[in-house]
């Protein structure tokens, strides 16, 4: 019998983190990022992915929250442990052993410290750009962020989120959406547990059979 880690894409650096810490080097397998942004999409791929493991993995971690419902009503037919958590900053915000769905304030942004590349709004408006052109990607940025105050750079000590490239590259993003640049504490706390075993309220341990859904995640 085996473990093998399911994993978003934009939580690597962290996953191989963890793993290091741990000790573990179980096989990850990495859903793109891209389908965040339909859950039912990210949903199916979840479903497929999970199908097509070997017979002999009973075991799979799951390094993101529910994500807007990507996670509702999946069954499998072996273990499935995740975090209690609607997504992957929340995920990161936690630096203890208390159960929290969701530790995102209201008019906040949130940025991770390691990989910026990866999710930024910088990089989200460069890809508008491309998509829709300069003044729509700008109508849409100023409706999208419209209710945004604050672009929260997340803090896990992952990364020197606090050099002078990296404040600079995050100020780009802040005026971009037109927030004040502001840090917060995370941690990979919740990642560290779960590849070490330690499975208590914080995660749904979902043995085979469970239909996993919102009530779950959300007391």
């Amino acid at each position: 019998m085996s473990t093998v880690i399911l994993s978003c894409e934009s939580l690597e650096v962290y996953v191989a983190a963890a793993q290091k810490m741990a000790g573990t080097t179980y096989p990850v397998i990495w859903l793109e990022q891209k389908y965040h942004e339909e859950p039912a999409v990210m949903r199916s791929h979840i479903l497929e992915t999970i199908a097509s493991l070997p017979k002999e993995v009973d075991t799979v971690l799951v390094a993101m929250g529910f994500c807007g419902g990507s996670w509702d009503s999946v069954i499998a037919d072996r273990r499935i442990v995740l975090p209690r958590v609607d997504d992957c900053i929340s995920l990161l915000l936690h630096t203890d052993d208390t159960y929290h769905p969701n530790l995102k304030q209201m008019g906040h942004m949130y940025m991770l410290d390691a990989d910026p590349d990866k999710f930024s709004p910088e990089l989200m408006f460069q890809q508008s750009c491309q998509r829709h052109g300069t003044e729509e990607a700008r109508y849409l940025f100023d409706m999208w962020f419209a209710n945004y105050s604050y672009l929260d750079i997340v803090d896990t000590g992952m990364d020197d989120c606090y050099s002078e490239a990296f404040v600079e590259m995050a100020q780009r993003s802040a005026d971009l959406i037109k927030c004040d640049l502001d840090y917060t504490v995370g941690s990979n706390h919740l990642l560290e547990k779960m590849v070490s075993g330690q499975w208590d309220t914080q995660f749904l341990v979902a043995e085979p059979g469970h239909k996993i859904v919102h009530k779950d995640f959300f007391e």
